[in-house]
This record gives structure tokens, sequence and C-alpha cells, in this order.
């Protein structure tokens, strides 16, 4: 069994506050903003290695 380290679980934290931010009840701007926003900081933790 692998054990979760924390940049993987802020990497799937982030992914799921991405897909959240494109169900938003907001305007398509802020929505897609919002998603590139939590997709840099996913992409960051990865590059980093600590999420696969």
């Amino acid at each position: 069994m692998h054990a979760l380290n924390p940049s993987a679980i802020r990497a799937y934290a982030h992914r799921r506050m991405a897909l959240s931010a494109l169900r938003a009840k907001s305007s398509l701007s802020v929505r897609l903003a919002r998603y590139n926003a939590h997709m840099d900081i996913v992409r960051t933790l990865e590059a980093a290695g600590g999420a696969q």
C-alpha cells in the first residue's frame, strides 16, 4: 500500500476545487480564472515531484 504524502493530498484537493470552480454559479470568466489558478497549483505540486 502506498502512503499519501501531503503534496499528493494538496494536488488532489486543488484538482477537485478546479472542477468545482467550473460548475459554480458565476460568470464564465470568473469560473475559468478560478479553474486555471487551481490547475496552476496542481501543476506546480506535480512538477515538484510530490504528487504522481
